[in-house]
């Protein structure tokens, strides 16, 4: 609810997400007892400000970006309803997604790189989801994945983004 408000505040609905997924790298991945790489995949908030922290799925790496975005449409239906629209490279440009998403009652939509676009570009929206990876690693223990179990590499990556908000909200 909180994040309804705040977007209301700002003069904006409450109705746009921003999804990714990235790699994290995991130290001595030969003496892990689990899969030594994981996928990270997260929605965020599209609030330029803000970009927080809507839902997280973290999967082994041998899952596809459109996989692990299945379960976060899951999720954001469930905690954040009156989410309809999600931001999305083309990576996620995949069919059995997109039926999900419509079943869901989402409009996914995707942000291409242009065809002449040569070396790094900012794009629209996703920069939000960008800006989120980069405060997860900033917290010293999510820069590399040293959990043994994906359920605790999960709840530090909550951890590290409800201090995230407890840091902006106090110092404002």
């Amino acid at each position: 609810m909180a994040l309804k408000l705040d977007r209301e505040r700002a003069g904006r609905e409450a109705r746009a997400g921003v999804i990714d997924s990235q790699s994290v790298k995991a130290p001595q991945a030969e003496t892990r007892a689990t899969t030594p790489a994981r996928r990270l995949s997260a929605a965020s908030d599209t609030l330029p400000s803000d970009g927080r922290l809507l839902m997280v799925n973290l999967t082994t790496a041998d899952i596809s970006d459109s996989a692990g975005a299945q379960a976060i449409l899951d999720g954001i239906r469930k905690r954040w309803p009156w989410v309809k629209h999600l931001f999305a490279d083309g990576a996620y440009d995949r069919l059995k997604l997109m039926d999900k998403a419509a079943y869901l009652d989402f409009v996914v939509e995707i942000i291409r790189r242009s065809d002449d676009q040569k070396g790094f570009q900012i794009l629209p929206r996703r920069r939000v989801v960008e800006r989120t990876f980069g405060w997860m690693t900033r917290w010293r223990r999510l820069v590399r994945d040293y959990e043994q179990r994906i359920d605790v590499s999960q709840a530090m990556i909550l951890a590290a983004m409800g201090g995230n908000l407890i840091r902006r909200n106090a110092h404002p």
